[in-house]
Protein backbone atom coordinates (compact mmCIF):
# COMPACT_ATOMS: atom_id res chain seq x y z
CA UNK A 1 0.00 0.00 0.00
CA UNK A 2 2.96 2.28 0.40
CA UNK A 3 3.63 2.47 -3.35
CA UNK A 4 0.02 3.04 -4.41
CA UNK A 5 -1.65 6.40 -4.02
CA UNK A 6 -4.26 6.07 -1.27
CA UNK A 7 -7.02 8.00 -3.02
CA UNK A 8 -6.47 6.15 -6.29
CA UNK A 9 -6.70 2.81 -4.48
CA UNK A 10 -9.91 3.62 -2.72
CA UNK A 11 -11.50 5.33 -5.68
CA UNK A 12 -10.54 3.24 -8.67
CA UNK A 13 -8.69 0.04 -7.86
CA UNK A 14 -10.93 -1.56 -5.25
CA UNK A 15 -14.37 -2.19 -6.76
CA UNK A 16 -17.49 -3.84 -5.40
CA UNK A 17 -18.00 -7.49 -6.33
CA UNK A 18 -20.30 -7.50 -9.36
CA UNK A 19 -20.71 -10.56 -11.64
CA UNK A 20 -21.95 -8.33 -14.47
CA UNK A 21 -18.86 -6.11 -14.42
CA UNK A 22 -16.76 -7.39 -17.31
CA UNK A 23 -13.97 -4.92 -16.52
CA UNK A 24 -13.38 -6.47 -13.07
CA UNK A 25 -10.85 -8.99 -14.31
CA UNK A 26 -7.88 -10.21 -12.26
CA UNK A 27 -4.39 -9.01 -13.09
CA UNK A 28 -2.04 -11.79 -14.25
CA UNK A 29 1.65 -11.73 -13.32
CA UNK A 30 4.33 -14.27 -14.18
CA UNK A 31 5.81 -15.65 -10.96
CA UNK A 32 8.32 -18.23 -9.83
CA UNK A 33 6.80 -21.52 -8.69
CA UNK A 34 8.27 -22.37 -5.28
CA UNK A 35 7.51 -26.07 -5.84
CA UNK A 36 9.32 -26.80 -9.13
CA UNK A 37 11.05 -23.41 -9.72
CA UNK A 38 9.45 -23.05 -13.15
CA UNK A 39 7.40 -20.04 -14.25
CA UNK A 40 3.76 -19.93 -13.22
CA UNK A 41 1.01 -17.31 -13.08
CA UNK A 42 -0.30 -15.26 -10.18
CA UNK A 43 -3.75 -13.67 -10.48
CA UNK A 44 -4.54 -10.65 -8.31
CA UNK A 45 -8.02 -9.25 -7.74
CA UNK A 46 -8.54 -6.08 -5.68
CA UNK A 47 -12.14 -5.97 -4.54
CA UNK A 48 -14.50 -5.10 -1.68
CA UNK A 49 -16.66 -7.54 0.27
CA UNK A 50 -20.03 -5.76 0.72
CA UNK A 51 -20.37 -4.20 4.19
CA UNK A 52 -16.95 -5.56 5.20
CA UNK A 53 -13.56 -4.39 3.99
CA UNK A 54 -11.30 -4.01 0.99
CA UNK A 55 -9.34 -7.19 0.29
CA UNK A 56 -6.71 -8.54 -2.08
CA UNK A 57 -7.37 -12.03 -3.43
CA UNK A 58 -4.38 -13.79 -4.99
CA UNK A 59 -4.19 -17.18 -6.72
CA UNK A 60 -1.09 -18.92 -8.08
CA UNK A 61 -1.09 -21.78 -10.61
CA UNK A 62 1.86 -23.63 -12.12
CA UNK A 63 1.22 -25.31 -15.48
CA UNK A 64 4.38 -27.44 -15.10
CA UNK A 65 3.79 -29.22 -11.78
CA UNK A 66 0.13 -28.13 -11.31
CA UNK A 67 0.85 -26.69 -7.87
CA UNK A 68 -1.70 -24.09 -6.71
CA UNK A 69 -1.91 -21.61 -3.87
CA UNK A 70 -4.55 -19.07 -2.85
CA UNK A 71 -4.63 -16.45 -0.13
CA UNK A 72 -6.50 -13.35 1.02
CA UNK A 73 -5.04 -10.15 2.46
CA UNK A 74 -6.82 -7.27 4.13
CA UNK A 75 -6.28 -4.01 2.28
CA UNK A 76 -8.11 -1.92 4.87
CA UNK A 77 -6.71 -0.16 7.90
CA UNK A 78 -5.72 -1.80 11.18
CA UNK A 79 -8.55 -1.45 13.70
CA UNK A 80 -8.26 0.68 16.82
CA UNK A 81 -8.36 -2.41 19.08
CA UNK A 82 -7.33 -6.05 18.82
CA UNK A 83 -10.01 -8.75 18.93
CA UNK A 84 -10.15 -12.24 20.44
CA UNK A 85 -12.83 -14.83 19.53
CA UNK A 86 -13.45 -17.89 21.74
CA UNK A 87 -15.76 -20.53 20.25
CA UNK A 88 -17.04 -23.69 21.96
CA UNK A 89 -17.68 -26.20 19.17
CA UNK A 90 -20.44 -28.64 20.13
CA UNK A 91 -21.78 -30.10 16.85
CA UNK A 92 -20.76 -30.72 13.23
CA UNK A 93 -22.90 -27.71 12.20
CA UNK A 94 -20.34 -25.51 13.96
CA UNK A 95 -17.71 -26.67 11.45
CA UNK A 96 -19.58 -24.70 8.74
CA UNK A 97 -19.12 -21.34 10.46
CA UNK A 98 -17.31 -18.94 8.17
CA UNK A 99 -14.03 -17.43 9.35
CA UNK A 100 -11.91 -14.51 8.21
CA UNK A 101 -8.37 -15.11 9.53
CA UNK A 102 -5.64 -12.58 8.79
CA UNK A 103 -1.94 -13.41 8.77
CA UNK A 104 -1.48 -11.54 12.09
CA UNK A 105 -3.97 -13.81 13.92
CA UNK A 106 -2.97 -16.58 16.34
CA UNK A 107 -5.12 -19.73 16.33
CA UNK A 108 -5.34 -22.03 19.37
CA UNK A 109 -7.14 -25.29 20.22
CA UNK A 110 -7.04 -25.54 24.01
CA UNK A 111 -7.83 -29.24 24.41
CA UNK A 112 -4.91 -30.25 22.16
CA UNK A 113 -2.55 -27.55 23.46
CA UNK A 114 -2.16 -26.65 19.77
CA UNK A 115 -1.24 -23.20 18.45
CA UNK A 116 -0.67 -21.69 15.02
CA UNK A 117 1.44 -18.57 15.71
CA UNK A 118 0.84 -15.24 14.00
CA UNK A 119 2.52 -14.58 10.64
CA UNK A 120 3.13 -18.30 9.98
CA UNK A 121 0.14 -18.62 7.62
CA UNK A 122 -1.30 -16.31 4.99
CA UNK A 123 -4.73 -14.78 5.50
CA UNK A 124 -7.73 -16.84 4.48
CA UNK A 125 -11.52 -16.71 4.08
CA UNK A 126 -12.71 -20.19 5.01
CA UNK A 127 -14.77 -22.25 7.47
CA UNK A 128 -13.79 -23.89 10.76
CA UNK A 129 -13.43 -27.18 8.87
CA UNK A 130 -11.23 -25.49 6.27
CA UNK A 131 -9.10 -24.05 9.07
CA UNK A 132 -8.50 -27.55 10.47
CA UNK A 133 -7.82 -29.01 7.01
CA UNK A 134 -5.20 -26.33 6.41
CA UNK A 135 -3.50 -27.12 9.73
CA UNK A 136 -3.48 -30.86 8.94
CA UNK A 137 -2.03 -30.21 5.47
CA UNK A 138 0.75 -28.12 6.98
CA UNK A 139 1.71 -30.84 9.46
CA UNK A 140 1.56 -33.62 6.84
CA UNK A 141 3.68 -31.72 4.31
CA UNK A 142 7.10 -32.84 5.60
CA UNK A 143 6.09 -36.17 7.14
CA UNK A 144 7.78 -38.32 4.41
CA UNK A 145 11.07 -36.48 5.04
CA UNK A 146 10.72 -36.81 8.81
CA UNK A 147 10.22 -40.58 8.57
CA UNK A 148 13.47 -40.93 6.64
CA UNK A 149 15.70 -38.19 8.01
CA UNK A 150 14.49 -37.45 11.52
CA UNK A 151 17.17 -37.85 14.17
CA UNK A 152 14.48 -38.99 16.59
CA UNK A 153 12.52 -41.86 14.99
CA UNK A 154 9.57 -41.18 17.28
CA UNK A 155 9.01 -37.60 15.96
CA UNK A 156 7.14 -38.68 12.82
CA UNK A 157 5.07 -41.25 14.73
CA UNK A 158 4.07 -38.72 17.38
CA UNK A 159 3.09 -36.26 14.67
CA UNK A 160 0.99 -38.96 12.95
CA UNK A 161 -0.88 -39.53 16.20
CA UNK A 162 -1.42 -35.82 16.70
CA UNK A 163 -2.66 -35.39 13.10
CA UNK A 164 -5.23 -38.14 13.68
CA UNK A 165 -6.45 -36.34 16.82
CA UNK A 166 -6.71 -33.13 14.79
CA UNK A 167 -8.72 -34.87 12.06
CA UNK A 168 -11.10 -36.38 14.62
CA UNK A 169 -12.04 -32.88 15.77
CA UNK A 170 -14.00 -32.46 12.52
CA UNK A 171 -16.49 -35.10 13.73
CA UNK A 172 -17.02 -33.08 16.95
CA UNK A 173 -17.43 -36.24 19.02
CA UNK A 174 -16.36 -34.15 22.01
CA UNK A 175 -16.60 -30.43 22.61
CA UNK A 176 -13.46 -28.39 22.04
CA UNK A 177 -12.47 -24.72 22.20
CA UNK A 178 -11.12 -22.65 19.30
CA UNK A 179 -9.52 -19.25 19.94
CA UNK A 180 -8.58 -16.73 17.26
CA UNK A 181 -6.64 -13.76 18.63
CA UNK A 182 -5.89 -10.96 16.16
CA UNK A 183 -4.12 -7.75 17.31
CA UNK A 184 -5.08 -6.05 14.01
CA UNK A 185 -8.80 -6.52 14.78
CA UNK A 186 -9.53 -7.73 11.22
CA UNK A 187 -10.39 -11.39 11.92
CA UNK A 188 -13.96 -12.61 12.30
CA UNK A 189 -15.96 -15.74 13.27
CA UNK A 190 -19.55 -15.99 12.07
CA UNK A 191 -22.44 -15.80 14.53
CA UNK A 192 -25.24 -17.83 12.83
CA UNK A 193 -27.78 -16.63 15.40
CA UNK A 194 -27.27 -12.89 14.79
CA UNK A 195 -28.67 -10.55 15.99
CA UNK A 196 -29.25 -12.74 19.08
CA UNK A 197 -26.28 -13.54 21.29
CA UNK A 198 -24.35 -16.69 20.42
CA UNK A 199 -23.97 -18.62 23.69
CA UNK A 200 -21.04 -20.62 22.26
CA UNK A 201 -19.12 -17.58 20.98
CA UNK A 202 -17.53 -14.85 23.06
CA UNK A 203 -15.86 -11.77 21.59
CA UNK A 204 -13.54 -9.43 23.47
CA UNK A 205 -11.66 -6.34 22.33
CA UNK A 206 -8.42 -5.20 23.90
CA UNK A 207 -5.75 -2.54 23.69
CA UNK A 208 -2.63 -3.70 21.89
CA UNK A 209 0.69 -3.95 23.73
CA UNK A 210 3.73 -2.03 22.44
CA UNK A 211 5.14 -5.36 21.22
CA UNK A 212 2.00 -6.08 19.18
CA UNK A 213 2.08 -2.58 17.71
CA UNK A 214 5.69 -3.16 16.69
CA UNK A 215 4.81 -6.50 15.07
CA UNK A 216 2.06 -4.79 13.06
CA UNK A 217 4.42 -1.98 12.00
CA UNK A 218 2.53 0.73 13.90
CA UNK A 219 4.49 3.71 15.16
CA UNK A 220 3.09 5.02 18.43
CA UNK A 221 2.33 8.73 18.62
CA UNK A 222 4.19 10.58 21.36
CA UNK A 223 2.83 14.07 22.05
CA UNK A 224 5.34 16.85 22.53
CA UNK A 225 6.08 17.82 26.10
CA UNK A 226 5.49 21.39 27.20
CA UNK A 227 6.04 23.42 30.34
CA UNK A 228 2.43 23.14 31.52
CA UNK A 229 1.90 20.94 34.58
CA UNK A 230 0.39 17.58 33.61
CA UNK A 231 -1.99 17.55 36.59
CA UNK A 232 -3.49 21.00 36.07
CA UNK A 233 -7.15 19.89 36.06
CA UNK A 234 -8.42 23.47 36.26
CA UNK A 235 -6.75 24.25 32.93
CA UNK A 236 -8.29 21.14 31.34
CA UNK A 237 -11.76 22.10 32.57
CA UNK A 238 -11.59 25.57 31.04
CA UNK A 239 -10.17 24.84 27.59
CA UNK A 240 -10.22 22.36 24.74
CA UNK A 241 -6.86 20.67 24.30
CA UNK A 242 -5.76 20.04 20.69
CA UNK A 243 -2.97 17.74 19.53
CA UNK A 244 -1.90 16.60 16.10
CA UNK A 245 -2.46 13.03 14.85
CA UNK A 246 -3.25 11.12 11.66
CA UNK A 247 -6.68 10.24 10.32
CA UNK A 248 -7.40 6.52 10.98
CA UNK A 249 -9.17 6.29 7.61
CA UNK A 250 -6.93 8.05 5.07
CA UNK A 251 -3.80 8.68 7.23
CA UNK A 252 -3.80 12.40 6.40
CA UNK A 253 -2.72 14.90 9.09
CA UNK A 254 -5.64 15.70 11.39
CA UNK A 255 -6.27 17.17 14.83
CA UNK A 256 -7.85 15.59 17.91
CA UNK A 257 -9.78 17.73 20.39
CA UNK A 258 -9.94 16.68 24.04
CA UNK A 259 -12.16 18.19 26.75
CA UNK A 260 -12.81 17.36 30.39
CA UNK A 261 -16.59 17.58 30.98
CA UNK A 262 -18.60 17.38 34.21
CA UNK A 263 -21.84 15.39 33.74
CA UNK A 264 -24.52 16.65 36.16
CA UNK A 265 -25.31 14.24 39.04
CA UNK A 266 -22.51 11.93 37.84
CA UNK A 267 -18.77 12.54 37.40
CA UNK A 268 -16.15 13.99 35.09
CA UNK A 269 -15.45 12.34 31.73
CA UNK A 270 -12.92 12.99 28.96
CA UNK A 271 -14.39 13.45 25.47
CA UNK A 272 -12.04 13.06 22.49
CA UNK A 273 -13.04 13.87 18.89
CA UNK A 274 -11.07 13.67 15.65
CA UNK A 275 -12.14 15.44 12.43
CA UNK A 276 -10.35 14.90 9.11
CA UNK A 277 -10.57 17.75 6.60
CA UNK A 278 -9.23 15.52 3.79
CA UNK A 279 -11.80 12.68 3.74
CA UNK A 280 -14.43 13.99 6.18
CA UNK A 281 -13.99 11.05 8.57
CA UNK A 282 -15.05 11.70 12.16
CA UNK A 283 -14.51 9.71 15.34
CA UNK A 284 -15.43 10.34 18.97
CA UNK A 285 -14.53 8.49 22.12
CA UNK A 286 -15.34 8.89 25.80
CA UNK A 287 -13.08 7.93 28.71
CA UNK A 288 -13.96 7.99 32.37
CA UNK A 289 -12.19 10.79 34.21
CA UNK A 290 -12.26 8.91 37.51
CA UNK A 291 -11.15 5.62 38.98
CA UNK A 292 -12.97 2.29 38.87
CA UNK A 293 -15.82 2.40 41.38
CA UNK A 294 -15.96 0.06 44.37
CA UNK A 295 -19.27 -1.37 43.11
CA UNK A 296 -20.60 -2.20 39.67
CA UNK A 297 -23.66 -0.41 38.26
CA UNK A 298 -26.71 -1.88 36.53
CA UNK A 299 -29.16 0.68 35.10
CA UNK A 300 -32.57 -0.56 33.89
CA UNK A 301 -34.86 1.81 31.98
CA UNK A 302 -38.43 0.95 30.97
CA UNK A 303 -39.15 2.80 27.72
CA UNK A 304 -42.65 4.30 27.96
CA UNK A 305 -42.41 7.46 25.84
CA UNK A 306 -40.65 8.43 22.57
CA UNK A 307 -39.15 11.34 24.54
CA UNK A 308 -36.94 8.77 26.30
CA UNK A 309 -34.87 8.62 23.12
CA UNK A 310 -33.43 12.07 23.92
CA UNK A 311 -31.99 11.01 27.30
CA UNK A 312 -28.23 11.57 27.54
CA UNK A 313 -26.23 8.38 27.90
CA UNK A 314 -22.63 7.58 28.74
CA UNK A 315 -21.53 4.07 27.82
CA UNK A 316 -18.01 3.23 29.00
CA UNK A 317 -15.79 0.62 27.32
CA UNK A 318 -16.61 -1.84 30.12
CA UNK A 319 -20.40 -1.55 29.77
CA UNK A 320 -22.68 -4.23 28.28
CA UNK A 321 -26.08 -3.37 26.75
CA UNK A 322 -29.04 -5.76 27.06
CA UNK A 323 -32.55 -5.70 25.59
CA UNK A 324 -34.34 -8.70 27.20
CA UNK A 325 -37.42 -8.49 24.96
CA UNK A 326 -35.20 -9.00 21.87
CA UNK A 327 -32.96 -11.58 23.61
CA UNK A 328 -30.10 -9.27 22.65
CA UNK A 329 -26.84 -8.59 24.47
CA UNK A 330 -23.97 -6.36 23.32
CA UNK A 331 -20.72 -7.18 25.09
CA UNK A 332 -18.34 -4.68 26.61
CA UNK A 333 -15.96 -2.79 24.26
CA UNK A 334 -18.07 -3.67 21.18
CA UNK A 335 -18.91 -0.01 20.49
CA UNK A 336 -16.18 1.50 22.67
CA UNK A 337 -16.87 4.42 24.97
CA UNK A 338 -19.70 6.74 23.84
CA UNK A 339 -21.41 9.89 25.08
CA UNK A 340 -24.61 10.08 23.09
CA UNK A 341 -28.38 9.77 23.46
CA UNK A 342 -30.44 6.61 23.83
CA UNK A 343 -31.55 7.01 20.22
CA UNK A 344 -27.93 7.36 19.10
CA UNK A 345 -26.96 4.16 20.95
CA UNK A 346 -29.80 2.18 19.33
CA UNK A 347 -28.83 3.46 15.88
CA UNK A 348 -25.20 2.45 16.51
CA UNK A 349 -26.36 -1.04 17.56
CA UNK A 350 -28.44 -1.39 14.40
CA UNK A 351 -25.53 -0.25 12.23
CA UNK A 352 -23.09 -2.65 13.95
CA UNK A 353 -25.35 -5.74 13.87
CA UNK A 354 -27.27 -5.25 10.60
CA UNK A 355 -25.10 -3.10 8.33
CA UNK A 356 -21.48 -3.85 9.20
CA UNK A 357 -21.72 -7.60 9.84
CA UNK A 358 -19.85 -9.22 6.90
CA UNK A 359 -21.81 -12.49 7.09
CA UNK A 360 -25.30 -10.98 7.08
CA UNK A 361 -25.02 -9.15 3.76
CA UNK A 362 -23.55 -9.80 0.35
CA UNK A 363 -22.49 -13.16 -1.04
CA UNK A 364 -21.86 -14.73 2.38
CA UNK A 365 -25.41 -14.16 3.68
CA UNK A 366 -28.02 -16.92 3.86
CA UNK A 367 -31.73 -16.25 3.39
CA UNK A 368 -32.57 -17.09 7.02
CA UNK A 369 -29.81 -14.83 8.37
CA UNK A 370 -30.81 -11.92 6.15
CA UNK A 371 -34.46 -12.27 7.19
CA UNK A 372 -33.59 -12.41 10.91
CA UNK A 373 -31.42 -9.32 10.59
CA UNK A 374 -34.14 -7.46 8.69
CA UNK A 375 -36.67 -8.28 11.43
CA UNK A 376 -34.17 -7.19 14.11
CA UNK A 377 -33.58 -3.87 12.32
CA UNK A 378 -37.33 -3.22 12.12
CA UNK A 379 -37.71 -3.91 15.85
CA UNK A 380 -34.96 -1.38 16.64
CA UNK A 381 -36.81 1.17 14.46
CA UNK A 382 -40.03 0.46 16.41
CA UNK A 383 -38.22 0.99 19.71
CA UNK A 384 -36.86 4.34 18.50
CA UNK A 385 -40.36 5.36 17.36
CA UNK A 386 -41.83 4.41 20.76
CA UNK A 387 -43.96 1.63 19.27
CA UNK A 388 -42.47 -1.25 21.27
CA UNK A 389 -42.49 -1.82 25.04
CA UNK A 390 -38.95 -2.84 26.04
CA UNK A 391 -36.33 -2.43 28.77
CA UNK A 392 -32.80 -1.14 28.18
CA UNK A 393 -30.17 -2.43 30.61
CA UNK A 394 -26.69 -0.89 30.98
CA UNK A 395 -24.48 -3.25 33.00
CA UNK A 396 -21.08 -1.77 33.87
CA UNK A 397 -18.87 -3.68 36.35
CA UNK A 398 -16.57 -0.63 36.57
CA UNK A 399 -19.47 1.65 37.56
CA UNK A 400 -18.53 4.31 35.01
CA UNK A 401 -21.69 4.39 32.85
CA UNK A 402 -24.59 6.81 33.15
CA UNK A 403 -28.16 7.30 31.91
CA UNK A 404 -29.89 10.66 32.40
CA UNK A 405 -32.55 10.91 35.07
CA UNK A 406 -34.97 13.51 33.67
CA UNK A 407 -36.58 13.86 37.12
CA UNK A 408 -33.28 14.59 38.94
CA UNK A 409 -32.71 15.11 41.80
CA UNK A 410 -35.95 13.15 42.43
CA UNK A 411 -36.07 9.40 41.61
CA UNK A 412 -37.08 8.35 38.09
CA UNK A 413 -40.16 6.06 38.27
CA UNK A 414 -39.16 4.24 35.06
CA UNK A 415 -35.47 3.80 35.88
CA UNK A 416 -33.84 1.49 38.41
CA UNK A 417 -30.22 2.02 39.48
CA UNK A 418 -28.63 -0.99 41.17
CA UNK A 419 -25.19 -1.20 42.76
CA UNK A 420 -23.65 -4.66 43.05
CA UNK A 421 -20.43 -6.35 44.16
CA UNK A 422 -18.29 -7.55 41.27
CA UNK A 423 -17.52 -11.26 40.87
CA UNK A 424 -13.97 -12.58 40.75
CA UNK A 425 -14.30 -13.05 36.98
CA UNK A 426 -15.41 -9.42 36.50
CA UNK A 427 -12.48 -8.17 38.57
CA UNK A 428 -10.20 -10.37 36.46
CA UNK A 429 -11.57 -8.83 33.24
CA UNK A 430 -10.94 -5.36 34.67
CA UNK A 431 -7.41 -6.29 35.76
CA UNK A 432 -8.15 -5.60 39.43
CA UNK A 433 -7.26 -8.94 41.02
CA UNK A 434 -3.52 -8.47 40.57
CA UNK A 435 -3.49 -4.72 41.18
CA UNK A 436 -1.59 -3.62 44.27
CA UNK A 437 -3.02 -0.43 45.78
CA UNK A 438 -1.57 -0.49 49.32
CA UNK A 439 2.07 -0.27 50.33
CA UNK A 440 3.11 0.20 46.70
CA UNK A 441 6.83 0.74 46.27
CA UNK A 442 7.78 -0.55 49.72
CA UNK A 443 10.42 -3.25 49.92
CA UNK A 444 10.57 -5.98 52.50
CA UNK A 445 13.53 -6.07 54.88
Amino acid sequence: MSVIDEEHVRGGVFKDINPEDEDAQPTEIESLCMNCYETGKTRLLLTKIPFFREIIISSFTCSQCHWTNTEIQSAGRIQEQGVSYTLKLKSKEDMNREVVKTDSATTRILELDFEIPAFTQKGSLSTIEGLLDRAVAGLEQDQPIRRVCATDPDVANKLDQFIQRLKKLKDVEEEFTLIIDDPSGNSFIENPFAPQKDQALSVSHYKRTPEQNAALGIQDYEPEQDDKPANDLETMRNEVLVFNTNCPECNSPASTNMKLVQIPHFKEVIIMATNCDSCGHRTNEVKSGGATEELGTRITLHLTDPADMSRDLLKSETCSVLIPELEFELGMAALGGKFTTLEGLLKDIKELIVTKNPFTCGDSATTDTAEKLEVFGKKIDKIIAGQMDVHIILDDPAGNSYLQNIYAPDPDPEMNLEKYTRTFEQNEDLGLNDMKTEGYGKTEN
